[in-house]
């Protein structure tokens, strides 16, 4: 009985809890699965993404003192074309501040044109002629009227030879009234005339008279 073998239950381990028994299946410890799904989840996609984005953006301009697409003090708009990476050629729609693209007025676009084809020395002319009553007055241009103007001369024919003598004192006064309405250097001087005293010749034969006997005015 003493020298017999012992006969008992072959000892064997058994698992102590569910760990051994996932690493001999393959598969992960939960507390390691649950880690890597919160920092999964823990960063932004899609629209919170762009929410972070924006907001970093704030916050670095707010330490600049900056809003963000703010524009600075003292510089002109131009529809953000240097700042878009746009070729300005090829853009068809013009920020909301000034553009020479935008619509012009007609008046503008004639003068324009009348500076680039060489017209507003003539334009001032005929202005002088058009205008004369607003220039110098109803009164003035009822007693006097312009008959040419050259090299800055304007030549004016009075109504009488009174009226020519209170041209010609009025002189300064009325080129300052032309230069105000038509720009200056469009009338430099004036040329006063009076009124042309009829001739009193008849006929291809006549001898020296006594001279006009009226001035007509």
């Amino acid at each position: 009985m003493e020298n017999s073998p012992r006969v008992g239950v072959a000892a064997f381990k058994i698992p102590n809890s569910g760990t051994e028994r996932n690493s001999a299946t393959g598969s992960k410890e939960p507390g390691a699965a649950s880690t890597a799904t919160g920092a999964s989840t823990s960063r932004p996609q899609g629209r919170d993404l762009a929410k972070a984005a924006l907001q970093a953006a704030k916050e670095r301009a707010g330490t600049r003192g900056t809003r963000p697409g703010a524009r600075r003090p003292g510089t002109p708009r131009t529809g953000g074309l240097e700042h878009s990476g746009q070729n300005p050629r090829r853009r068809r729609w013009s920020g909301p501040g000034f553009d020479e693209r935008d619509p012009q007025p007609f008046g503008r676009l004639l003068s324009n044109m009348a500076t680039q084809l060489g017209w507003s020395a003539r334009l001032a002319n005929g202005r002088v002629f058009g205008q004369w009553s607003t220039l110098v007055g109803a009164e003035i241009a009822e007693h006097a009227q312009p008959m040419s103007l050259n090299n800055g001369e304007l030549t004016v024919r009075a109504s009488s030879t009174a009226w020519a003598t209170q041209l010609r004192l009025l002189q300064r006064q009325l080129l300052a009234r032309i230069a105000a309405g038509v720009g200056h250097g469009v009338v430099t001087r004036m040329r006063i005339q009076g009124p042309t005293a009829p001739s009193w010749r008849k006929g291809p034969k006549h001898i020296p008279g006594r001279g006009p006997r009226d001035t007509y005015g």
